[in-house]
Parts: structure tokens; C-alpha cells; sequence
């Protein structure tokens, strides 16, 4: 699916997202595009962002920091409770959930579910208590 109003400054965003495991921010985008892209603003990147969530290219994750992620696909999430990463899980979707979560709420359309866990990341497990923030 081609970006609606194509511009270079919101293909290199989406390609930032599409090419991170990381689930980055925008200031993490921010950051990585600037150096070679000098006249790139942080307000432009939340918009791009923005439009490209609205048009269903990225789906909005909204932890404390929004984060967002190019795979739109349902599936779940790990959101390490020491550095705040987050990853996906290989778990598979589970759409029985949502008939579940109808039933409990008569009279609602449940389309879809977000499921994240909560933990800590084997980098976290792994360092020494006064390396992680």
C-alpha cells in the first residue's frame, strides 16, 4: 500500500520505523535521521508519525513515551520494566479473547485486542543493578 501524500521527509520516518526492532520514539527517530538530515524537525517527525498511524502504515503504542511499530499485524508485545524496551513476542493472536471480552460487555463490537508483557529484557536480567536506568 503506497503512502497517500508522499514526501521525503515521511518515507525516511516510515523506513526508520519499518527498518527498528526497537519500537522507537520520536525522538529516537529524531535522532537517527537528523545528522544527514539537518533541516529534519522534531514536530515534523510527531506529524509524519501521526499521518502515517492514522493512514494504518504504523500502529501507535502508547506507553508512557509513545512508540510505534511498522509490523500492523496483531500481536503481542514485551516492555522491559527497567529500560523501558520494547519487543514482540511470537506469540500468536488470539481472537477468541475478543469474543470473550464481548460476551462480558453485552451489546459492544470488539474488533480487536493489544496485549503487552510486562518483565525485564535479558540486557537488564544481565547487567550489573547499578548499569541499568
Amino acid at each position: 500500500m503506497p503512502i497517500q501524500r508522499y514526501s521525503r521527509q515521511r518515507e525516511l520516518i516510515y523506513q526508520a520505523v519499518r527498518d527498528s526492532r526497537a519500537h522507537p520514539t520520536a525522538e529516537m527517530i529524531f535522532n537517527q535521521l537528523r545528522p544527514e538530515n539537518p533541516h529534519l524537525s522534531l514536530g515534523t517527525v510527531y506529524r509524519n508519525l501521526d499521518q502515517l498511524s492514522r493512514e494504518g502504515f504504523l500502529t501507535r503504542m502508547p506507553f508512557p513515551v509513545e512508540r510505534y511499530d511498522a509490523c500492523t499485524d496483531p500481536h503481542c508485545h514485551l516492555r522491559c520494566e527497567k529500560c523501558g524496551a520494547v519487543s514482540d513476542l511470537p506469540l500468536p493472536y488470539a481472537p477468541g479473547l475478543d469474543a470473550e471480552a464481548a460476551a462480558l460487555q453485552p451489546g459492544t463490537l470488539i474488533t480487536r485486542h493489544d496485549l503487552v508483557f510486562y518483565g525485564t529484557c535479558p540486557a537488564c536480567r544481565e547487567a550489573p543493578e547499578s548499569e541499568v536506568s
